[in-house]
């Protein structure tokens, strides 16, 4: 047990001091940070800059007074300011001091039309704001001309009562269903990286070894399952310390800037209102998840002789993490369809999937208890069978075949 230790301190301090370690885990923060403050420097930028849009009015009907209200109920950030001719325009818009312009002109069908011109037409806010108010005023005429009311005018532009209601007792309401999505949105590519990152990690180290022969030293003195299962565990240790930085960074500064988070583009990840059982559930399959990647990334990494091959070796289990993690995406919109609850208790589709129903539906625990059982499972089995790969797979050098060299290391571990 002793030498299960010095290999597994040994793992994590040596990823721990890396540079790369240091350096990505101080850019991850510094990513971290600022898209906690996002709100904030956006709210900065659009303070000290006004858009502004030129409205040419060849109607003859006086609608420029009309269509700058109905601009100004769309978007007060959007100046507009009057102009003569095109010509007078084209040179604001040279000078920068206009974005662009708008020509509104007769039409014989619809009344009156809109054209707007700009340098840049790839900023189609300002164009929808344009063409949103322009709608709100051709009703207003169309209103008039049909002698309407006002009362027949709200009741015309105001839609129809729609509820959704869930029958089930314990469903989700469409409100818990919003704040949850943007959640386990994130928290699944947490998984999906970590996973992917911390597994292929663990690949790349075993190969180093034998690169160096470093292997060769090492098991003559520790038994290659031990040192396996403590690369493992020592790789685990260091995702841990790097996520409890990510999410402790990200956790105080979240709480600062929440009165910020509220609306607009924060609003879809409900931070205001997390459940502390999503988390925990996060936690529990990403750490099942990493477990079950690790045991086979080990296995793969120990029949590869050169750093250049471990790509190509893992490139299956890579897919099967990209195959979980769109799966995953797909059910975002619908996650209570038959495929999600299916390949929910597929272990290799189990972390990401799963926790992707208990986040976003009230999902009955012995179904959560049997996905996680079953997970629980195939990690033992796949650390049984992946120790006898790894027991002959440190002992293999030259090419590497893939399910051959599989092959060749079961072999050898039969004689050792």
């Amino acid at each position: 047990m002793n030498k299960f230790w010095i290999v597994l301190s040994h793992t994590y301090l040596s990823k721990l001091k890396t540079k790369s370690f240091i350096i990505s885990t101080i850019i991850m923060m510094a990513l971290i940070l600022l898209l906690s403050n996002l709100s904030n420097l956006i709210d900065k930028f659009d303070s000290d800059e006004q858009e502004k849009v030129a409205v040419i009015d060849q109607t003859e009907g006086g609608l420029f007074d009309s269509y700058k209200n109905a601009v100004a109920g769309v978007n007060d950030d959007l100046s507009i300011i009057s102009a003569q001719d095109e010509k007078e325009a084209e040179e604001m818009v040279s000078a920068e001091e206009i974005v662009g312009y708008l020509l509104i002109q007769k039409d014989k069908t619809l009344g009156f039309k809109g054209t707007y011109k700009a340098n840049q037409i790839s900023d189609s806010a300002v164009s929808n704001d344009l063409l949103l108010a322009l709608t709100q005023l051709k009703g207003q005429i169309t209103a008039k001309e049909l002698n309407l009311t006002e009362q027949q005018i709200t009741q015309l532009n105001t839609p129809p009562a729609f509820d959704t209601i869930a029958l089930q007792k314990n469903a989700k309401t469409e409100e818990d269903l919003n704040q949850a999505r943007g959640l386990v949105y994130v928290l699944l590519f947490v998984i999906y990286f970590g996973v992917l990152m911390y597994a292929t990690m663990i690949a790349m180290e075993v190969a180093t070894e034998k690169t160096s022969r470093v292997m060769e030293i090492l098991i003559s003195s520790v038994p290659p399952v031990t040192q396996m299962f403590a690369k493992i565990m020592g790789v685990a240790l260091l995702s841990l310390t790097q996520m409890i930085l990510f999410f402790g960074v990200g956790y105080f500064s979240i709480k600062q800037n929440l009165t910020g988070m509220d609306e607009g583009f924060f609003s879809f990840f409900g931070f205001g209102s997390t459940d502390i059982s999503t988390i925990i559930y996060a936690i529990i399959f990403a750490l099942l998840g990493y477990f079950l990647y690790a045991t086979l990334a080990a296995c793969l990494g120990s029949v590869v002789s050169k750093i250049e091959d471990v790509q190509q070796m893992i490139s299956p289990m890579t897919m099967l993490v990209v195959i979980a993690f769109m799966i995953a995406m797909f059910g975002l919109g619908n996650p209570s369809a038959s495929y999600i609850t299916i390949t929910s208790f597929i272990p290799f589709f189990t972390p990401m999937i799963m926790f992707l129903r208990v986040g976003m539906l009230e999902v009955p625990f012995w179904e959560i208890a049997i996905s996680i059982g079953v997970l629980i499972l195939t990690i033992v089995l796949l650390g049984i069978i992946g120790a006898k790969i790894y027991r002959g797979g440190v002992l293999m050098y030259g090419s590497s075949k893939s399910l051959k060299s599989i092959k060749n290391a079961l072999q050898l571990s039969k004689k050792n």
